[in-house]
């Protein structure tokens, strides 16, 4: 029987006990969204680093017209970087053919965490159904949610719940779980009744429920508003972005 398990942050699991699994990434707001954005937008790929030295080290190897410096700190673009972190900066005119050097201040450590896995996804709302497609024959799958600041979030939560409720609803399915996996899917059913009997579309929704989780509010606090509607995008980005161990850089 295939194993299924949910994770609210990195500390909560040791590194040994994903090796034999597929780790799905979730930084919803904003880090996998953007990472899903950029490929979107036709970028060479991205490469995820947990500190803005090693960025700014790698970028002094490579070629300064085939990259582009991409990432944040307290939400806000870093000092001399080219772009931020979020989804909208990346276009295809900004990054198309390009290799993104990418820091966070959580997703990037979430997949660092993640670096013994035997698969890394990159998971969000707008590629669920494209990763759920890659996790379908999986035997072991881990869903990593990476927090803000070492806390759990909700946005991270109702992510990871989406994609939980599609994996558990494939017909003939049956799945070792545990005990994260309901709570996720019940806030993530709990969405939906909601939106339901609210009359409203579950993008909208879910962008509405994110304006009181903790990464919400903090970019209602520095003017980014109009990122929760982006991130709150569900399947519309045919996309299961992959970390390739020997590059460390995440493809489509």
């Amino acid at each position: 029987m295939p194993r299924l398990s949910v994770h609210y942050l990195p500390q909560f699991v040791s590194e040994t006990e994903l090796a034999d699994s597929t780790v799905v990434v979730i930084d919803l707001l904003r880090a996998s969204s953007t990472i899903c954005h950029a490929l979107s937008a036709g970028a060479k790929c991205v490469m995820p680093f947990v500190e803005v030295d090693e960025v700014r080290d790698k970028a002094s190897a490579l070629m300064s017209s085939s990259v582009v410096l991409g990432g944040e700190r307290g939400g806000r673009r870093i000092e001399g970087f080219d772009l931020g972190n979020s989804p909208t900066e990346y276009t295809p005119e900004k990054v198309f053919g390009k290799t993104i050097l990418f820091s966070t201040t959580n997703g990037a450590r979430a997949v660092a965490h993640a670096h013994l896995a035997q698969r890394i996804l990159i998971g969000s709302t707008s590629n669920r159904r494209a990763v759920v497609a890659a996790l379908a024959e999986e035997p072991a799958i881990d869903i990593l949610c990476a927090g803000t600041g070492g806390n759990v979030t909700r946005e991270d939560i109702l992510a990871a719940g989406a994609i939980v409720d599609s994996l558990l609803s494939i017909p003939d399915s049956h799945w070792e779980t545990n005990k994260w996996v309901d709570p996720v899917r019940g806030e993530w059913q709990e969405l939906l009744s909601t939106a339901n009997a609210l009359g409203r579309s579950v993008s909208a929704q879910l962008a509405l429920e994110l304006r009181e989780t903790t990464g919400g509010k903090n970019l209602l606090a520095i003017g980014h508003d109009f990122d929760l509607d982006v991130c709150a995008q569900i399947d519309t980005l045919d996309l299961a972005p992959e970390l390739d161990p020997v590059s460390a850089a995440i493809y489509l």
